[in-house]
């Protein structure tokens, strides 16, 4: 344990994160470019970097941290499961895993226990991997997805994500697949006919910026699928867990299939499918699996945050400070207009400064990041106080200010 100890902490201090950089891109494949910064620790809505240095995370590792960093309630309920039982394979069960499932049927979907399955995953790629090959089982192929869409990376998941700089370097990719405009109900009505198998769509587009689509959008698509018995489709992977101010992003909406993660394990990993009535029953044994998928440390961390999410009133918290975030923010320096819901929240800038401005924000110690050229992205751990909202409005503030001397 030492031993660990010294590979891990003994190169903290001035001077440690160009070390650590360095050795960063000696060893790490170069997917993600090299590191911004290195960190070694957080608290709450704060992190560290190697070299001391604090920051405000406003967004929460790609909205994952949900309770924060550090948080005990998450913490000791881990500590405690992997000093139980921390794995066995999924030819057995749990409590942590059961007790879960039913509590993502009848708390996230709102339904009653015996209406809706749950299949566990490691990511919301993975979740949405699934979800692909349940479609599959409905005897059609046929796919109707959104420009402006991502579902993730492995496979199938790119094969729905419409963004063709992450696709053709892979393709061919898994076919019958037909990107619509995101919004438009004319358009997908006339996309969908008896050999769709499924309608997929984000409640809010991530990183296409926080596009949110017109009122009405969602029930027009739950009714357009169910008129031509394909499934509806629903990727919360981004906005599920409270992210939005409330479980779901489409909390009305009775979708045959959700995806969720991020949110759900707070850093742990984890992904959900759920899937209501017959949509629970397409995939049947020996036909998809996971080795981790549900491992008792996950469900318990899923566990810990829903309990800490409904004790501590975070859903009305996400509504409150997330609507303050909106309100101080439009009317800045270069802000067009701010859209999204809750604590998942786009910044829309006049011209195509969201690079620079994200760069100077995190000199100044804040973290965010521009999913567009034009778009800040701002999705903050839901325990955001308004305090903290409105130091980092100061410091947006302060850099579109800047910009707007230079210019």
């Amino acid at each position: 344990m030492t031993h660990l100890r010294e590979l891990t902490q003994a190169h903290h201090g001035t001077g440690a994160q160009a070390e650590l950089a360095s050795r960063y891109q000696q060893v790490m494949m170069n997917t993600f470019g090299g590191p911004q910064r290195v960190f070694v620790r957080g608290e709450g809505v704060h992190v560290w970097d190697a070299d001391g240095n604090r920051y405000q995370d406003m967004l929460s590792g790609l909205a994952v941290t949900a309770l924060g960093h550090a948080h005990p309630a998450v913490l000791s309920a881990i500590t405690s499961q992997l000093s139980t039982l921390g794995h066995v394979s999924n030819f057995f069960a749990t409590p942590a895993q059961v007790a879960l499932a039913e509590r993502l049927v009848t708390t996230v979907l709102g339904a009653e226990l015996g209406t809706a399955k749950v299949f566990f995953a490691n990511s919301g790629t993975e979740a949405n991997e699934a979800a692909f090959k349940a479609t599959r089982r409905t005897g059609r192929t046929r796919i109707i997805a959104m420009e402006g869409s991502f579902h993730g990376r492995t496979a199938a998941a790119l094969a729905i994500t419409h963004n063709p700089k992450y696709r053709e370097p892979f393709e061919p990719l898994p076919g019958d697949v037909t990107f619509v405009p995101y919004g438009d109900v004319d358009a997908l009505r006339a996309a969908v006919d008896e050999t769709t198998a499924a309608v997929v769509l984000e409640p809010i587009q991530g990183e296409n910026g926080i596009v949110v689509p017109p009122a009405g959008y969602l029930q027009a698509a739950r009714d357009i699928t169910r008129e031509h018995g394909a499934l509806l489709w629903l990727d919360e992977v981004q906005t599920g867990m409270g992210r939005t101010g409330e479980w779901l992003g489409a909390r009305d909406i009775d979708a045959d299939l959700v995806t969720l993660a991020k949110g759900l394990g707070n850093g742990f990993p984890i992904g959900a499918l759920l899937a209501r009535g017959a949509a629970g029953d397409l995939l049947q044994p020996g036909q998809h699996g996971t080795t981790f998928g549900g491992n008792p440390v996950a469900a318990i961390a899923g566990l810990a945050v829903m309990a800490v999410i409904e004790r501590d009133g975070l859903l009305g918290n996400v509504q409150r400070v997330g609507d303050l975030l909106a309100e101080k923010i439009t009317g800045l320096p270069h802000v067009d207009h701010v859209r999204g819901a809750g604590l998942l929240r786009g910044v829309v800038l006049d011209s195509d400064i969201a690079a620079q401005v994200v760069a100077q924000l995190l000199e100044r110690g804040f973290i965010a990041n521009a999913p567009r050229p034009s778009v800040i992205r701002v999705a903050p751990p839901l325990i955001l106080t308004p305090e903290q909202a409105l130091v980092f409005v100061d410091a947006l503030a302060e850099v579109l200010a800047g910009i707007e001397r230079a210019e």
